[in-house]
Order: structure tokens, then C-alpha cells, then sequence
């Protein structure tokens, strides 16, 4: 991989212009070191008893911090670098990216303690940024005329409520309506993975296969592209109607099917385990199996669902991001699309961080060194921090900043 080169001196102001020139740039960075730090920090500082939780349980502040907060940030680099892209229309840059960024900060002090007293200014400031994502895209769709973007709306909008739904429930203490709104937010994600994945997906394959750009041989079948997406969005009509376990379960079953189902049209020959296609397939087919591990849960199998999370949000929401991170971020800072050793590495210890999670889960008698959950956290962490120390000096450097939308 070709790194741009730092002129030296460069300015203060003009590094504060690459850091705001898009919305990736400010925050792929902050989505990464926050999912470094603070599952970090819960592990190895608090062992998982955060200092200012009282009736609210550590688990639902892992996950209010982790869809809302480490995906959250990837989610608004992504949407609002992307959709400006699909629409042809001018990037959002400059103060209002910082806004975004200060809405989004306000709820992390919260939940990197499990400060309840802060529950309702957290829910605020979520809540702000998700609606203002929502309005962002919807003035997109009004301003270019266009439906394509609907189906990004609709799981923002599942998102957001689901967010104020989990919020709502740590402030009165009712965990059972704070599982629900997990599920339901896990699975709104998932919409917005599978949507993402199917938009960016060919255009990857294609590069890789013909890096020229002058033939386009990779086309799924039309019918398939949205189809992950579409049975996740039935299965958030089931969950929100309080349909069986049942029900629910077989519907996860069919989402799942349908990502694997990703994976095996995405097999485009040896090209298919290059690692800039292998990782977006790994992402719907770790997202796949927790579906269908769920689905397996829901309908009577004995299997932990806890299990099912893992591998749909750290598993394929995980793998997804860093793959969304470091595709797009080679391609908006004018690199060729060839990940660097450390990149892969960083990739490998992904997937043992999941594999160390979700073993002691699966096999309850296995006993792993240090504190608990602590080797999963720091391969988590390393994972990430690997992948700042290659694309921080490209994201934030001036040299980078005139460069093409990919």
C-alpha cells in the first residue's frame, strides 16, 4: 500500500481542514479508538463493574456504548461521506461534522462509567445526532428526487427508537424492556450493514478484478442485492408487534440464510479470498450464522442467544466496520485498494477477539487467563489501534484531501 507522504511544515489550520474535510476523516478514527478503549477499560480497570451503576447492568451499558456509540461514530462517517457520493452532491465538511461529533461525545463519558445520573443527557444527545441523519438523508432523497435512500432512512429511523427505547429503560430500571431495545437496535444495525454491504460490495469485486475500471464483471442477481436487508426489516415488524419466540426465531433463520447466501454469490474465483472481497464476505457471514444461531435459540434449541449477539455485532457489525474503514479509507485519500500487512493483521485479531468471546459462552467450563473477558478485549483493542497507526496519518493529512471520492 502507497502512504501519502507528510509535507512538513504543515499548518494547524490546514490539518483541522483534512480532519473536517469529510465525514470519514473525523470519524473513522473516533469510531475506532472508542471500540479500542472503552471495552478495555470495562475489562481490564473495572472488571466489568462500572464505578456509577447502580440499577442499571453493566451488560446493557457494553451495549448501549457499542451499537450506539463505536458503530454510531462509523455510521455517521459512513452515511455522511456516502450519501453525498450516491447523490452527487457536495460533502458535508467542516463545523457541522463537529457538531455531529460533539452531540455524539456528550453520551460516551456516561457510559465509559455507567453514570446514571446522566442517562437522560445521553438519550438527548444520541437521539439529536440520529435525527439529524435521518433529516440528512431525507433532504438527499428530496433534493436529487430520488427513493434510493429510503431503505437507509427506515433503519435510522428503527435505530433512533430503538435508542431512546434502551435509554428509557436503564433510567426506569426495567431490564426486560432494555433486552428488547438491544435486539431491536442489534438488528436495525444489521439492515444498515446489509444495505451498505450491497452498495459497496460490487463496485470492490469489480475494482479488484479490473482495477482498469473499464469492465464491471461482477453482477449479482437484482433480486438478491436487498434481500438480507428486506427479512431483517420483517423481523423488526415481529419483534416490534411482540410476535413469538418462535416466529421471530424462523425469521432470524431466513436473514441469516440470506446473508450466507451473500457469501456464496460474492465467490468470484481465487480474487474471492483476497482480503479487500474476504473481509466484506466475512462480515454477512459471521452476521448470517448469529442470525441463524439465534433463530436456532429462539425455537427451542439449547443454545446460549447471547452467543447469537456476539457474532452478529462484534462478529459481522465488527469485521464490517474495519472492512468499511479500511476500503473507504484508502479509496476517499487517493490510495490503491491493497490492504497493508498490519491492516491484515489487524483483521486476524478480529476474529480471535470474537472467537475468545464467544468460547466461554459456548463451553462454560472453559476457564481463559486474566480477568474476564480481558484476552477478547485487548484483541479487540490491538486490532484497532493497529488499524489507527496506518490510516490516522492518512486521514488527517492535508496531501490527502483533494483526493477524488472513490
Amino acid at each position: 500500500m502507497t502512504i501519502a507522504r507528510l509535507e512538513a511544515p504543515i499548518g494547524r489550520h490546514r490539518v483541522i481542514d483534512a480532519i473536517a474535510g469529510e465525514g470519514l476523516r473525523l470519524f473513522f478514527p473516533i469510531a475506532a479508538l472508542h471500540a479500542a478503549l472503552w471495552p478495555l477499560l470495562w475489562a481490564l480497570v473495572w472488571s466489568l463493574d462500572l464505578p456509577f451503576a447502580d440499577t442499571t447492568t453493566p451488560g446493557q451499558w457494553h451495549a448501549q456504548e457499542m451499537i450506539i456509540g463505536s458503530f454510531g461514530a462509523a455510521l455517521i462517517g459512513f452515511l455522511t461521506s456516502a450519501l453525498p457520493e450516491w447523490t452527487d452532491t457536495p460533502r458535508l465538511h467542516g463545523w457541522p461534522l463537529f457538531v455531529l461529533a460533539g452531540l455524539w461525545g456528550i453520551a460516551r463519558g456516561a457510559g465509559l462509567v455507567g453514570g446514571e445520573m446522566l442517562i437522560p443527557l445521553s438519550a438527548v444527545a444520541d437521539q439529536v445526532w440520529l435525527i439529524l441523519l435521518v433529516a440528512y438523508a431525507l433532504h438527499l432523497c428530496w433534493r436529487r428526487r430520488t427513493t434510493s435512500l429510503i431503505g437507509f432512512v427506515v433503519f435510522l429511523v428503527a435505530l433512533a427508537g430503538a435508542a431512546g427505547a434502551l435509554r428509557l429503560a436503564m433510567f426506569r430500571g426495567d431490564f426486560e424492556a432494555g433486552e428488547t431495545a438491544i435486539r431491536f437496535a442489534s438488528f436495525a444495525f444489521l439492515g444498515l450493514l446489509g444495505l451498505a454491504l450491497s452498495r459497496i460490495t460490487v463496485p470492490v469485486t469489480n475494482l479488484v478484478l479490473d482495477p482498469s475500471e473499464a469492465t464491471s464483471p461482477f453482477r449479482p442477481h437484482p433480486g438478491r442485492v436487498n434481500l438480507a436487508s428486506g427479512l431483517i426489516g420483517l423481523l423488526l415488524i415481529a419483534e416490534a408487534a411482540g410476535l413469538s419466540e418462535p416466529v421471530r426465531g424462523y425469521l432470524m433463520l431466513a436473514a441469516g440464510a440470506a446473508f450466507l447466501d451473500r457469501v456464496a454469490e460474492g465467490f468470484v474465483g481465487r480474487e474471492a479470498f483476497r482480503a479487500e472481497i474476504a473481509m466484506l464476505s466475512l462480515s454477512s457471514a459471521l452476521s448470517g450464522a448469529g442470525l441463524v444461531f439465534g433463530g436456532l435459540s429462539l425455537i427451542g434449541q439449547p443454545l446460549p442467544f447471547v452467543v447469537s449477539l456476539h457474532l452478529m455485532l462484534m462478529g459481522g457489525l465488527g469485521i464490517g466496520m474495519l472492512a468499511v474503514l479500511s476500503i473507504a479509507g484508502l479509496l476517499h485519500t487517493g490510495q490503491p485498494l491493497t490492504f497493508a500487512a498490519s491492516t491484515k493483521l489487524a483483521f486476524a485479531l478480529m476474529v480471535c477477539a470474537v472467537a475468545l468471546r464467544i468460547v466461554p459462552e459456548l463451553f462454560p467450563a472453559t476457564v481463559l487467563p486474566g480477568s474476564p473477558h480481558g484476552l477478547a478485549a485487548g484483541c479487540w483493542a490491538i486490532s484497532l489501534l493497529l488499524w489507527l497507526r496506518v490510516y490516522l496519518p492518512l486521514l488527517w493529512s492535508p496531501a490527502t484531501l483533494t483526493s477524488e471520492s472513490c
